[in-house]
């Protein structure tokens, strides 16, 4: 039903095509020129200039195969790669990309103690082994921003649905140590105090959490702990300053998201700033103390510049599954714009003035760099019925996603916001869930970029390592009619006889992580090796073999994919 696609790859913007038709004009044209030198008044050196263009485009036409070795190729390794960015994406024909709405799954964490209070907000989740924690800013009714009523608290879970509150005794609230404050009484760190768990390899076990904090009148400070209870500053001054090369009138008053990045091998931050609009930021930083200038954060999507939106927070961290790609979920801000009543606030007890904007949670990935792609400007989390969803500053994502059941990840967010109903709400996705390459019921195809996979070949690794079995494992899902079926192909476009799309096991079901079989196997390092010689050059980039994969879909979603060893599920 579908017949295989091939594609032309471009040598410093000249297709082998096009070199292949500009050898066979260029001799006749230089013919003609040293022939009739007089009559077009062309110098000799003028034709030596085209004899050695000649030349050089038959050079370039007989070693086409290395001018398609040079071209760009990705380097997956046995990394897994998600379809919420066009990253791995070629070509696609009568199908597309689709964004997910995650399931409300309802209110988990009621913010109800003294010390909490309406704008409990800025929530962090992260998972250390078994346990996962929140935390999040207690800020009760009147309390201004960046003083001392503002603390700094904790909540703990076993299964990401069930939250309970630590008894630490570390600080005096409210007359007394019984709560789960884990810093207070040292304004204004309480007001963003944003931690995550350091992953550098090299990480002093004392210093394995860390935090950045501040606002626009301190910078931001540099905490650490060693088991993210106990909290002390690493240095007193702080270590991000209130300092850019591009205008801004103030930064730092939201929720200031740090990490390091395997990928990048160096801590990131992203950062609000305000310049006439709520913009993103970004410094980054080999040892968390010495910090580069901030950048911009620009917006893209589909390559082009993005309409400039309010962004509250950004929310960008590594996702657990495929940590060289960033996950922003991001609130939303639409100042000034008005959904409920006066009456309907006053029936909500809606702290005074806080009807008055709205806000929603939209979807954004990086992979490092200035460029946030938002392939999807629509709405990611709308609010939910009732008037509650509809005051300002509500419906805010938390930062961090957790993984709370073998096939289920779930997203956090802040929700009826200065209301006495105050709460932590959880939505659920399944696992590489964000976006699907979906195709309806008529079918079509999906064609990536060409890729490399085998590490081992890099890294020169000894012939016996070379031996483990490498699969295509795929997230996906169909209907009962749908399926799945995928092409190996190497640079050329051609399918690798005996990994043709009619060679392979029919995908039929839903599952997070399928082995993709053909009929004489599902090792793609043994297949590959047992193709054809007469394709095994067409494989060969440099000292790499690269591919590339056709899917032939039909009323099915394919949420992400995976060249590793056996399936861990």
């Amino acid at each position: 039903m579908f017949s295989i696609h091939s594609s032309t790859r471009n040598f410093k913007g000249l297709s082998v095509t096009k070199l292949l038709v500009a050898r066979f004009l260029a001799a006749p044209l230089l013919a003609a020129l040293l022939l009739a030198p007089r009559v077009i008044k062309v110098r000799w050196l003028s034709a030596r200039l085209i004899m050695a263009g000649l030349i050089c485009t038959s050079t370039l036409w007989s070693n086409s195969a290395d001018c398609l070795a040079q071209a760009k190729v990705l380097e997956l390794g046995q990394h897994r790669e998600l379809f919420v960015d066009s990253y791995l994406i070629d070509k696609m024909d009568r199908v597309q990309r689709q964004l997910h709405e995650p399931r409300d799954e309802g209110n988990v964490f009621k913010f109800d103690k003294p010390w909490e209070g309406v704008h409990c907000g800025y929530c962090t989740m992260l998972q250390d082994g078994s346990k996962m924690r929140v935390y999040y800013r207690g800020m009760p009714l009147g309390t201004l921003d960046g003083t001392n009523g503002e603390v700094t608290c904790v909540a703990e879970s076993e299964d990401g649905i069930h939250w309970t509150r630590p008894e630490l005794n570390l600080f005096e609230v409210g007359g007394s140590k019984a709560n789960n404050v884990v810093w207070a009484n040292d304004a204004p760190y309480s007001h963003n105090f944003s931690p995550f768990i350091d992953t550098r390899p090299d990480c002093p076990r004392e210093q394995r959490y860390k935090a950045l904090s501040g606002l626009d009148t301190t910078g931001l400070v540099a905490f650490a702990s060693p088991d993210g209870l106990h909290w002390t500053k690493m240095r007193t001054a702080a270590v991000v300053p209130k300092k850019a090369p591009f205008k801004f009138s103030w930064m730092f008053d939201s929720q200031n998201v740090a990490f390091w990045s395997a990928s990048e091998k160096k801590y990131v931050c992203y950062f609000r700033i305000w310049n006439g609009v709520r913009r993103i930021a970004r410094c980054e930083s080999q040892d968390f103390l010495n910090w580069s200038e901030p950048v911009l954060m620009e917006y893209e999507t589909d390559g082009r510049p993005s309409p400039i939106e309010e962004l509250y927070t950004n929310q960008t961290s590594p996702y657990f599954r495929a940590p060289q790609l960033y996950v922003a979920i991001a609130a939303r801000f639409v100042p000034g714009r008005q959904a409920i009543s006066d009456e309907e606030a006053a029936a909500l007890q809606v702290a005074k003035g806080y009807h008055k904007d709205l806000s929603d949670a939209i979807l954004m990935t990086t992979r490092g760099g200035n460029v946030y792609d938002r392939s999807f400007m629509s709405c990611f989390i709308r609010p939910g019925i009732g008037a509650r969803n509809w005051v300002s500053r509500t419906n805010y994502p938390a930062l961090g996603i957790l993984q709370t059941s073998p096939t289920e990840m779930s997203i956090y967010a802040n929700q009826d916001n200065a209301q006495p109903t105050a709460h932590l709400h959880r939505y659920s996705l399944r696992l590489d869930g964000f976006a699907s390459v979906h195709a309806g019921y008529d079918g079509g195809t999906l064609l990536t970029k060409l890729f490399t996979f085998d590490e081992s070949e890099r890294s020169n690794q000894l012939a016996a390592a070379t031996t483990t079995p490498l699969h295509l494992r795929l997230n996906f899902s169909t209907s009962a009619v749908g399926s799945i079926r995928v092409e190996v192909q190497n640079q050329h476009g051609q399918a690798i006889p005996g990994l043709a799309a009619s060679d392979c096991v029919e995908l039929i079901g839903n599952e997070v992580d399928r082995t993709v079989r053909w009929k004489s196997g599902s090792d793609l390092r043994q297949l590959l090796k047992a193709a054809d010689s007469s394709l095994a050059d067409s494989l060969r980039v440099g000292d790499r073999t690269a591919i590339r994969l056709r899917f032939v879909m039909q009323d099915a979603d394919l949420y992400a994919l995976q060249i590793a060893g056996a399936s861990d599920q």
